[in-house]
């Protein structure tokens, strides 16, 4: 407890400069990486991030020093020639973008290799440290490293609020954005540019191996809990700064765990919670909805077997054994059971002896499942030209998603029908 509230009163200089730093670098990547997502063009952050690396060596080798500004200029400059020869081999060449993205990001990653190995055997004094761009190192952020990360921090959110629309426009709709006289071509260099700055915020905390990661992985996530853009991005800069957040934590907590690796385990685990646990996306979600939907189609179509049978009988509230509602329709014992028990549950159903029956409540339910099936056998073959004996299937399909505005529409369209197409009397509604 002493930790915790050590580290988040912030006192330390070197645990704020950490934690901004950190915050700043996932915040940013995370905002840029949105667009980069709904693009499509996961791949390219993965490409820029390892193409960093030959910038950095040579802009040591220009300097001599570790200078942190001209670094980043170095890595900016290699990573922004590494999305414009993916787009050059793409369009001129028969290689295909896949393809490109992993030849440049093979080409320079190694090109740095080559560079970084040859600084470290050149015996320069000043190269001690500089591995550390390959994995990151947050603990090494000092205050002009937060400063120069400040600025490109705030050039990311200052362009990407300016143009929030138009690049939302060119993620959904790129021909929609063409038609309307959208320089969409400068617009994608803008994004590239914001990408490669944002890789490069990152990659002294984080590191170029590990950056493309904080680029997608927040996005990624948010995009499991909605389907608003604007929401989305602000969800994944949340998730992309609490990643940051936790990351510098639990290296000031255990100082030989690493910083930036922690950021992308912390927003990995995130990821994974939201693939399985979001709400409307998430698996575990889909499945219970699935399951829900697989219980109310085995109600509905029990209530039809009830229905058949009266109509057939002439009553309605008829009484029936399991034998005689397995002989309309087979359904398997076990599911026709655990749909009667459900049905007796909502009142819908009762039994006595063994002998199930629709109550009151329940024929007008059943009834209402049995019109709109035959309605929409009507609407087929009036409509779609489907002959009647083609119809059923369809029906058993539609019948238990048509929506009472739905049902309005189907009367008004078929002219209040009183027959199906086998002749067979449409329920009242």
């Amino acid at each position: 407890m002493e930790n915790f509230l050590t580290f988040f009163s912030f006192s330390d200089p070197n645990v704020r400069y950490v934690v901004l730093g950190t915050i700043l670098l996932s915040a940013s990547a995370a905002m840029v990486g949105s667009f980069i997502l709904l693009q499509k063009k996961a791949l390219v952050g993965d490409a820029v991030a390892h193409s960093v690396l030959p910038g950095i060596c040579a802009a040591f080798l220009f300097s001599g020093t570790k200078s942190i500004p001209l670094m980043l200029l170095g890595a900016f400059t290699t990573g922004w020639l590494a999305l414009v020869a993916i787009d050059y081999l793409t369009a001129h060449s028969k290689i295909k973008k896949d393809a490109a993205i992993g030849l440049v990001l093979s080409v320079f990653f190694g090109t740095g290799i080559v560079m970084m190995t040859y600084i470290q055997q050149s015996g320069n004094a000043a190269q001690s440290g500089l591995d550390h761009f390959i994995f990151g190192k947050a603990a090494a952020l000092v205050g002009s490293d937060l400063l120069v990360f400040s600025i490109l921090a705030m050039v990311i959110l200052i362009t990407v609020s300016l143009f929030f629309k138009t690049f939302a426009l060119i993620a959904f709709d790129r021909a929609f954005a063409q038609a309307l006289g959208y320089p969409v071509r400068r617009l994608d260099l803008l994004l590239t540019s914001l990408t490669v700055l944002a890789v490069v915020t990152g990659i002294t905390a984080v590191g170029v191996v590990l950056m493309a990661a904080m680029l997608i992985t927040p996005p990624a996530a948010a995009r499991y809990w909605t389907d608003n853009i604007r929401r989305m991005v602000l969800i994944a800069v949340l998730f992309g700064t609490f990643a940051g957040l936790a990351g510098a934590y639990i290296s000031y907590v255990a100082p030989a765990m690493p910083t930036g690796p922690w950021m992308v385990v912390v927003s990995s685990l995130i990821a994974f919670f939201s693939f399985f646990f979001a709400p409307r996306r998430g698996i575990v979600p889909k499945l219970y909805r699935q399951r829900k939907n697989q219980r109310v189609i085995a109600e509905e179509n029990a209530m039809k077997v009830f229905y058949h049978l009266g109509e057939q009988g002439g009553n309605f509230t008829g009484q029936h054994n399991l034998q005689a509602l397995m002989g309309q329709r087979d359904m398997g014992a076990a599911n026709l059971r655990a749909a009667l028990h459900r049905l007796q549950a909502k009142g819908w159903v009762t039994v006595q002896h063994g002998q199930w029956s629709l109550t009151d409540d329940g024929v007008g339910k059943a009834a209402k499942v049995v019109r709109l099936h035959r309605l929409w056998e009507l609407y087929l073959t009036q409509y779609m030209a489907i002959a009647a004996d083609h119809v059923h299937d369809d029906a058993e399909t539609i019948e238990h998603i048509l929506t009472p505005e739905l049902e309005r529409e189907l009367e008004h369209q078929l002219g209040y029908p009183d027959k199906d197409p086998h002749d067979t009397e449409i329920p009242k509604g």
